[in-house]
């Protein structure tokens, strides 16, 4: 198929199909409800919806990676750390 050399596992088509499912749901989401603007937050700074999602899908890869370095697997706690995070992400920042 011309992929083989990439290695794909279960885990990693997950972890795009989710990427491609959060940028279709904002997608939607704009659709249904458009305007979302600049919200000042408490990071001191002018976000809209893609701002906040970009911040906690650059952080949530941060606190797993670190998760992988400090303690290893299972992944199941960084993922529930990162979804809390993600929401206060949306709800504060």
């Amino acid at each position: 198929m011309g992929l083989s050399w990439m290695a794909w596992t279960g885990p990693t088509a997950a972890f795009f199909i989710f990427i491609a499912l959060c940028f279709a749901a904002m997608s939607v989401w704009e659709y249904v409800a458009p305007g979302g603007g600049p919200r000042h937050g408490a990071l001191g700074l002018d976000t809209t919806r893609g701002d906040r999602l970009f911040i906690s899908l650059l952080g949530s890869a941060f606190i797993f990676l670190a998760w992988l370095g400090l303690v290893g697997t299972p992944l199941w706690a960084p993922l529930a750390i990162a979804v809390i995070y993600a929401g206060c992400v949306f709800r504060w920042v």
